[in-house]
């Protein structure tokens, strides 16, 4: 999900902190059902911290995207920079992963091949 978000590079920007939490985009409970339910996705990318926004504990349900895409046994991609210079379709992903014994995530190296 492109939003440009990964230009901010201020940690203060980046996590957007406000009296009520963080303030950064992410895909909309309808988006992330259509992507787990109906389209023939792997997973999301997103340049945030996270793959949900980050006023999503207070959505319905509670970070839907989480809920949604990784119950749905999707992945998820954070952190990610640079997807500005990738073209709408037709990139090839590859997202390596550290081992960690009994984690629930881990950080990764993604390099991106194009047409």
């Amino acid at each position: 999900m492109r939003t440009d978000w990964s230009k901010r590079t201020d940690p203060k920007d980046y996590i957007n902190l406000k009296e009520n939490g963080p303030h950064t985009p992410g895909l909309a409970k309808e988006s992330s059902a259509l992507l787990a339910e109906e389209r023939d996705v792997l997973g999301v990318g997103v340049e945030t911290v996270g793959t949900d926004a980050g006023q999503a504990a207070t959505f319905d349900p509670p970070f839907p995207n989480h809920y949604l895409m990784h119950g749905s046994g999707k992945f998820g991609l954070a952190s990610l920079s640079n997807l500005d210079q990738l073209p709408p379709t037709g990139a090839i992903v590859i997202a390596a992963p550290l081992k960690i014994v009994g984690g629930s995530g881990s950080p990764l190296r993604v390099i991106a091949i194009t047409p």
